[in-house]
């Protein structure tokens, strides 16, 4: 698979250049569409702590990626849902430590909340993988 990364000179930057304006896949391969994960842990519990959500979402997101044989580098659109502004600086600090160089397309949406008040974030995703 290629992929490559968009980010035309006729708009403004990404932030931080923390994201991709767009991603290209090319070739024959195989899509991923990952569900909204959120942050609860394997045994049904849910942490309290935001920053902890956000750790085990990004686990969970993982874990759909190895079962599919791929990875977070196979990423290629995350969306996030948080409760305010300031949680999606916090998100993407703890979510930019599982991609290397190459950030997937990024979206961000601030929400009155989530179907379980006990979540605080959830995120979708989408992987290509070369055949």
């Amino acid at each position: 698979m290629t992929t490559l990364q968009h980010n035309p000179a006729s708009i403004a930057p990404p932030a931080r250049n923390l994201y991709s304006h767009g991603v290209e896949t090319r070739g024959p391969g195989r899509q991923l569409f990952i569900a909204g994960q959120v942050g609860v842990r394997p045994d049904g519990s849910i942490p309290e702590a935001f920053d902890d959500q956000v750790r085990q979402m990004m686990e969970n997101i993982g874990a759909v990626l190895a079962s599919a044989g791929m990875g977070f580098d196979d990423i290629v659109k995350i969306t996030a849902y948080c409760r305010s502004a300031e949680e999606i600086i916090g998100y993407a600090g703890i979510r930019n430590g599982y991609f290397s160089d190459k950030p997937p397309a990024t979206t961000a949406f601030v929400v009155g909340g989530l179907a379980n008040p006990a979540w605080l974030i959830e995120a979708d995703a989408i992987a290509f993988k070369a055949d």
